[in-house]
């Protein structure tokens, strides 16, 4: 028996036919190395430990092997960038290698960076090892801070030459996720109506069971319950980011999942110093995706994704789902902010002190993490908390209007700072530690990614002797705002 042969493997996205992807083989790397490997990850796809440091398990990570019984392909997707109709677009750098069954689902494996496709346009079909390291970290960080998310199996890198702005070089991800359809994929068959039902029939069958039968319940049905639920994951998703400070850069339409989950890190930032128009990325000259603004993007691409479904639901049938939006985001924000700021309930003049919460961060450039966390033990500890905001008359007013909102709690004040412990994180994935990890990779020491990727794991926990991972960057770690490159 091979190594693998235990694993339960397939490809089910394979049986939507050819139409929907391109069957190719990746672009192995040459002399790869593995980097890293998500244990927690690897658990769930029931691989051991003899598997994962198998010469097998690293030349299917580094596109040099298939996956055993999967079936390797590249998909095809269009989308709105920027507000503007692309056109055709596809996974240009990206294979799907198949899927594992797992003990309660099914998980996609797909390597980032594994060479040209039929989609790659312009590009080279690489990744560079910087930008691999940004999403291997991210979507680690997201997973344990409780956001949905795509997560990352491994990290392979290589000295194969990539060429950017600079000479760099090449590093394979590979991406874990129920999905990988994204809002792109019914953009790209809106005037294809065989493609678009078979599309709605395959993610209804596979991810939406509960919206309804695909042949016995009608279409139309099954587009509007299956819209329902993606505006509602969707705004929770986007909720989730704004109260944790989270940037995503490129929200493109190609780049938003139909199962609501946080897909293709590129440009991302946690916040440091809090702005409410933050932009993370350089090539966003207009602010388009500045951190305010992610919600009314998230929104907006629901409608394009609702659009596509014109030919088999009324407008209006479809602006009712889209207007569910704003009740739901609602919803999961002042429950994420009740957590945050250690209230029991959450009463209907609480967004007057949030809304000035957010002024006072924005006013004084607060770190957005510490910010949040010191409150907990700002009852004993005042000065701390009161320091971040330069011990000012504003931070002073708003601390004496906290206290009397929280003297409203029925539970104790131990539990409340338990409470916003648990729902604060000490550590998120700050531009300057990810630029310290890379740094220290590209010369062989993998020490700061080990440290970082402990503390990541349990981000609401303190660590003795990781207190320099909780820091805001000094002026001279300062990260400035990303590009797309990577």
């Amino acid at each position: 028996m091979g190594l693998f042969d235990g694993l339960r493997t397939q490809n089910h996205f394979a049986s939507l036919g050819s139409a929907f992807y391109t069957r190719l083989a990746p672009q192995g790397l040459t002399n790869p190395k593995l980097l890293h490997v998500n244990p927690a990850v690897a658990k769930k796809l029931g691989l051991q430990t003899d598997q994962i440091q198998s010469e097998t398990f690293l030349r299917i990570m580094s596109g040099n092997e298939p996956l055993p019984g999967g079936d390797t392909l590249a998909a095809v997707y269009s989308g709105h960038q920027f507000g503007h109709w692309a056109g055709q677009l596809g996974d240009g750098r990206a294979h799907l290698l198949g899927a594992i069954q797992t003990e309660h689902e099914v998980l996609e494996l797909q390597l980032k960076g594994s060479g040209l496709t039929p989609y790659s346009r312009m590009g080279d079909g690489r990744a560079v090892l910087r930008s691999s390291l940004r999403e291997y970290l991210a979507s680690h960080a997201m997973q344990n801070l409780g956001i949905p998310t795509t997560e990352a199996l491994a990290i392979v890198m290589s000295e194969d030459p990539v060429y950017r702005e600079t000479k760099e070089t090449a590093a394979i991800v590979c991406r874990v996720a129920p999905s990988f359809v994204r809002f792109g994929s019914f953009e790209h068959w809106f005037n294809h109506p065989k493609q678009l039902r078979q599309l709605l029939h395959y993610v209804v069958d596979y991810f939406y069971p509960e919206c309804g039968t695909p042949g016995l319940t009608p279409d139309a049905e099954l587009a509007l319950a299956l819209l329902r639920e993606i505006v509602r994951r969707s705004a929770q998703m986007v909720a989730h980011w704004q109260t944790v400070g989270f940037c995503h850069g490129v929200m493109n339409t190609d780049n938003m999942s139909v199962l609501g989950l946080t897909m293709d890190y590129g440009p991302y930032a946690f916040m440091d110093a809090f702005a409410i128009d933050y932009i993370c990325n350089t090539t966003d000259s207009g602010g388009r995706y500045a951190w305010y603004k992610q919600p009314s993007i998230v929104h907006w691409n629901l409608a394009r994704l609702a659009s596509c479904f014109l030919d088999l639901c009324t407008e209006s049938q479809l602006q009712e789902v889209l207007g569910h939006f704003e009740s739901d985001y609602v919803a999961q924000y002042t429950h994420n902010m009740q957590q945050k700021l250690g209230w029991d309930q959450w009463q209907a003049q609480d967004h007057h002190l949030t809304n000035d919460w957010w002024q006072l961060l924005h006013d004084h450039q607060a770190d957005f993490s510490l910010s949040f966390r010191a409150l907990s033990l700002v009852f004993e500890q005042p000065d701390s908390w009161l320091a971040l905001f330069g011990h000012s008359e504003a931070a002073q007013q708003w601390l004496a209007r906290y206290q009397q909102r929280s003297a409203l709690n029925q539970h104790s004040p131990q539990q409340r700072q338990e409470q916003m412990d648990q729902h604060n994180p000490l550590y998120v994935l700050r531009n300057h530690l990810a630029q310290q990890v890379i740094q220290a990779v590209q010369q062989g020491d993998t020490e700061p990614l080990a440290r970082l990727f402990f503390v990541l794991e349990n981000p609401y926990d303190w660590h003795e002797g990781y207190d320099d991972l909780a820091l805001p960057p000094t002026p001279d770690q300062s990260v400035p705002a990303l590009s797309c490159s990577s």
